[in-house]
């Protein structure tokens, strides 16, 4: 038997038992006749729609090879009227871009201003010291709630931001010359704090690397003092070679020579033969005999 979909086998199995080409029926042909299966095949796709069928024709012929290439679907592009006209006045206003600017987030997202819409005739609604973002909004408020064209809305917000800003800086002006005939005297601006702490923090490293090079200095003319346990001074090995010469054998057992410290100095104590004996029985024997000598 051929290869058939699940909606066909039970059709191909009632025309075989027609011809007698099966005997019997099989176990499961009841139930599928009860319960039949659904009449599209379970991988086949449902039919699209015209909504996102493609607008233009993917199949592309080459003239010199003379086939057909199916172009890769890619997403169209994103684009928003803020990002034009904000491109736009930047490009107009490039040093509006250095003005400073807080980039935290706080933990609510800012309400929109009640000032939107049809109601947003005048960019001075919103403050008289409008920001970049004030003007854009603006712009793109008069083209999609005034039916400006783009330009026209782009012009207006320009010329009336402009406008306040020049009010802004007569005033600014204006009032610090009333400050200064006052004798008002202001206190140092952000940017020289920034430079003062700046000067400090390259005087650390000064008395950071003179502080480096005193330790290393002085680590150079250091020099080790050490007290001498020996008895006498220095000879190199003079005195040594002396006495091997002479036929003295040095002694370095502890139990020979005992220096005892008496109202003279530091003497030497020697022990005989027997002594020496009773001492290695008796260690606190050594500690009586010097005692008594001293």
């Amino acid at each position: 038997m051929s290869k058939r979909v699940a909606s066909q086998v039970h059709k191909q199995a009632s025309r075989l038992l027609r011809q007698n080409y099966l005997r019997r029926e099989p176990l499961w042909y009841q139930a599928v006749l009860d319960h039949p299966p659904l009449p599209l095949p379970a991988k086949n796709p449902p039919p699209r729609t015209n909504y996102d069928l493609p607008t233009k024709n993917t199949h592309v012929k080459h003239a010199s090879s003379g086939r057909t290439r199916i172009e890769k679907p890619h997403p169209l592009p994103v684009q928003y009227v803020e990002d034009e006209i904000r491109r736009q006045f930047f490009r107009d206003h490039p040093f509006e871009a250095f003005r400073p600017t807080t980039l935290l987030e706080g933990a609510h997202i800012e309400d929109e201003h009640p000032i939107q819409g049809k109601e947003w005739t005048r960019l001075r609604q919103r403050g008289r010291n409008p920001t970049p973002e004030d003007a854009i909004r603006y712009a793109a408020n008069l083209h999609l709630h005034h039916d400006q064209p783009l330009t026209n809305a782009y012009t207006s917000a320009v010329a009336q931001f402009r406008s306040l800003r020049s009010e802004q800086h007569i005033a600014r002006s204006y009032a610090l010359l009333e400050a200064d005939y006052y004798g008002l005297q202001l206190g140092p601006s952000q940017v020289d704090i920034a430079f003062e702490r700046e000067g400090k923090a390259l005087e650390t490293w000064e008395k950071t690397r003179e502080q480096d090079a005193n330790e290393n200095a002085a680590r150079k003319r250091w020099k080790a003092i050490v007290e001498s346990a020996l008895p006498g001074s220095w000879t190199k090995g003079q005195e040594y070679v002396r006495l091997w010469q002479e036929g003295i054998r040095p002694t370095y057992a502890p139990l020979l020579t005992e220096r005892t410290l008496t109202r003279a100095g530091v003497t030497s104590t020697a022990f005989t033969t027997e002594e020496k004996t009773s001492f290695k029985k008796d260690p606190f024997a050594l500690a009586e005999a010097i005692r008594a000598r001293a």
